[in-house]
C-alpha cells in the first residue's frame, strides 16, 4: 500500500493560475508520451509516485493520448485506483478533447457540444473519476462557434464534471474572443496550454502571452525541452534510439538541422559552464517569464523527472545569460 511522503510539501514550489485561487506547481507531469500501451506500467508508476512524493500535485492528459488513444487515462486510472485514490482531494488531474478520437462525425477534431460531451464522459470513465480539476479544449478550430464551445464548458461545469476550464493551442486573438464567450456563460476559464520553449517563441508573437496577462489567466508550458532537443543528450547531435535518429520527416517536423544542432551545442556548454544541465537551464528560461505558471514536462524515467524538479533549485538566469541565448537561437 502506497504511502505519500510525509515531506512532500516542505518546500514552496507552486504558482497561482493567473488570477484564480487556484496553485500549481511549478513543474506539472504530462502523460502524452510514455504512458501508453507499448509502456513499462510499473515505470509509469514509479513517474507519477515519485512526482507526488516531491509535491508535484498537477497530472495532465488527453482523450487521445496513447498512442492508441485513452490508453493513457486507463494507464492513469489505473495508478490512482491503486495508490492515490486517498489523496484525490491533494491533486489536480486535466484532460482534454478537440482533436480526432473515434471514428465517425462526432468524434473527430472539433469543439461542439455533442464531442466534448461525450468525450468528457468517457474520459470520466476510463481514469475512474466523478470530475477533473481542469477540462481543456485541446484545439482552435472553425467548425463550431465559440459560444457552443464556450457553453458547453459551462455546463459541464455546473454539472460538477470538471472544475476549471481551458484552452490549449489557442492563439491571442481567439482566447481573447473566448475569454469573453466564458464570461458571458460564467464559465471559469482560468488557464492556456501552449508549446513554450528556447526554440519556440510563438506565443510571444502571437498575442498570446500579452492576452493571458491582460485578462489575468495562466499559461502552462508544454514540450519546453523542444522533444528532447534542450537536453545534454542531444549535445554531440542526435542520440541513436531517439524520437530523430534517422526519421528525416521528423527531423524536418521538428526544425533540426546543422544550425540547430549548432545551437544546441552552444546551449550545452553555456549550461555547463553555470554547472547545471541543458533541460535543467532550459526550464529555467520559462520560469523566468512571470506570466508561466508551470512548465509541463514529459519524462521517461524518475531520474529525468528529479532531474526537471532539481531545476527549481538552481540560481535564475541573469539578464545577460538571457540576452546571450537570445544571440544564440538568433531570437
Amino acid at each position: 500500500m502506497y504511502t505519500a511522503n510525509e515531506k512532500r510539501y516542505d518546500n514552496d514550489i507552486y504558482n497561482y493560475c493567473g488570477k484564480s485561487g487556484l496553485a500549481l506547481p511549478k513543474i506539472s507531469v504530462g502523460l502524452w508520451q510514455n504512458f501508453g500501451n507499448n509502456d513499462d506500467y510499473e515505470n509509469m508508476k514509479k513517474i507519477i509516485l515519485t512526482a507526488f512524493d516531491n509535491g508535484i500535485t498537477h497530472f495532465d492528459l488527453a482523450n487521445n493520448y496513447g498512442p492508441e488513444p485513452g490508453r493513457a487515462e486507463i494507464n492513469f486510472g489505473k495508478i490512482f485506483k491503486e495508490n492515490l485514490k486517498p489523496y484525490r482531494d491533494e491533486l489536480i488531474i486535466s484532460t482534454k478533447a478537440g482533436y480526432e478520437m473515434w471514428q465517425g462525425p462526432y468524434g473527430g477534431r472539433g469543439g461542439s457540444r455533442k464531442y466534448l460531451t461525450a468525450s468528457l464522459d468517457q474520459s470520466l470513465k476510463r481514469m475512474g473519476l466523478d470530475y477533473v480539476d481542469i477540462f481543456y479544449h485541446h484545439c482552435m478550430t472553425n467548425e463550431t462557434p465559440l459560444e457552443e464551445t464556450a457553453l458547453c464548458l459551462s455546463d459541464i461545469v455546473r454539472q460538477g464534471k470538471a472544475l476549471y476550464v481551458g484552452m490549449s493551442n489557442y492563439d491571442g486573438k481567439t482566447m481573447h474572443k473566448m475569454h469573453h464567450k466564458c464570461d458571458d456563460y460564467n464559465a471559469p476559464f482560468i488557464i492556456n496550454q501552449n508549446r513554450y520553449s528556447i526554440f519556440d517563441r510563438t506565443i510571444e508573437n502571437n498575442g498570446l502571452i500579452k492576452e493571458s496577462k491582460h485578462k489575468g489567466k495562466g499559461i502552462i508550458a508544454f514540450s519546453p525541452l523542444a522533444q528532447g532537443q534542450l537536453s545534454d543528450k542531444y549535445a554531440n547531435g542526435i542520440p541513436e534510439g531517439s524520437r530523430l535518429y534517422n526519421n528525416e520527416a521528423k527531423q524536418k517536423h521538428a526544425k533540426y538541422d546543422e544550425e540547430r544542432a549548432r545551437q544546441i551545442k552552444e546551449l550545452y556548454n553555456m549550461a555547463a559552464d553555470r554547472g547545471i544541465t541543458l533541460s535543467q537551464m532550459a526550464i529555467q528560461w520559462i520560469l523566468k517569464n512571470d506570466s508561466i505558471t508551470s512548465v509541463l514536462v514529459g519524462v521517461h524515467s524518475t531520474e529525468q523527472l528529479l532531474e526537471n524538479i532539481s531545476a527549481l533549485n538552481v540560481e535564475p538566469l541573469t539578464a545577460s545569460e538571457l540576452k546571450q541565448i537570445d544571440k544564440i537561437t538568433g531570437c
